[in-house]
């Protein structure tokens, strides 16, 4: 694919914006991103309760909706240089409503198409509760764990040391060394985990066990506030700043980790993943603080 088209990068980026109703502005930019423009849009999209599916069959797909592909270009009526174009198609069957960069392809039918990816836009949550309380703000450190090596036991700590732009001294994320430490310095939210010591007190397990607090792989164990609350937002720890760059949902190796149930158990309620912001120490007890 042609990840390096600016083309491609920037209408595809503006399709976000349309469908999830931003200003192009808001969104990242593919020449600051460069390569890595469509991993940081994730992460944007992270941010905004959006994820990117991969539709595995776009030739054949149909949706009652708006979806995204990634096309060769035609021969005739594109701009030289480009291998794909990204386009906008809608229905069932589905065909092209918009295709900036190469026209021609407007109103052709899925099965017309030269197909090398396709993409649905869906919510992370869809089913929202009608009354939501508003959310806690503020509550305080009540664990703090540190892993040395990627899927190595967590150790706990009454006191760790932050790093701007890293994480916990001593783990394996600010040693740039965990299981899902990115390539690339433009990919965020990889400094710090936090989880709710509620969620981990009402999950039981279907062997009826519970999650430990260093089960949980979390470097900071909370308590008191609604961490879901801080995505997109700075927040502070004791002294020291942070910003909730997106959920941190739970995964197969996570449950590997641990034991079954453990991703069932923990959606949308799996703690947050943020950015440490400046150098200071964390402290069992310090107050958070949005």
């Amino acid at each position: 694919m042609a990840t390096r088209d600016g083309r491609l990068a920037a209408t595809f980026t503006e399709f976000i914006a349309a469908l999830t109703g931003h200003a192009l502005e808001e969104l990242p930019t593919p020449e600051e991103s460069g390569e890595e423009w469509r991993a940081v849009l994730r992460l944007w999209l992270a941010q905004h309760d959006f994820g990117l599916v991969p539709v595995a069959h776009p030739h054949t797909f149909s949706w009652a909706g708006h979806w995204i592909g990634i096309v060769d270009a035609p021969a005739e009526g594109i701009e030289e240089g480009t291998d794909a174009v990204a386009v906008l198609l809608f229905g069932t069957p589905s065909a092209v409503l918009a295709s900036p960069a190469a026209p021609a392809l407007i109103g052709k039918a899925v099965d017309e198409l030269r197909w090398q990816e396709g993409f649905v836009l869906a919510p992370f949550q869809p089913l929202q509760p009608s009354i939501r309380q508003a959310p806690r703000l503020s509550g305080e450190v009540a664990g703090l764990y540190v892993a040395k090596m990627k899927a190595g036991p967590m150790q706990s700590a009454l006191v760790a040391t932050a790093l701007a732009g890293r994480g916990l001294a001593g783990d394996r994320y600010a040693a740039r060394a965990g299981t899902f430490t990115p390539r690339s310095e433009k990919l965020r939210g990889y400094d710090l985990t936090l989880i709710e010591g509620e969620v981990l007190n009402g999950l039981t397990l279907a062997d009826g066990s519970h999650l430990a607090p260093e089960e949980a792989r979390r470097n900071v164990v909370t308590r008191g506030i609604d961490l879901n609350a801080l995505v997109g937002r700075e927040f502070r720890i004791g002294s020291v700043r942070a910003f909730g760059q997106r959920l941190c949902e739970p995964c197969v190796h996570l449950q590997h980790l641990t034991r079954p149930g453990v991703v069932a158990g923990l959606v949308h309620r799996g703690g947050l993943r943020a950015d440490v912001l400046t150098d200071g120490e964390l402290r069992v007890g310090d107050r958070i603080t949005a």
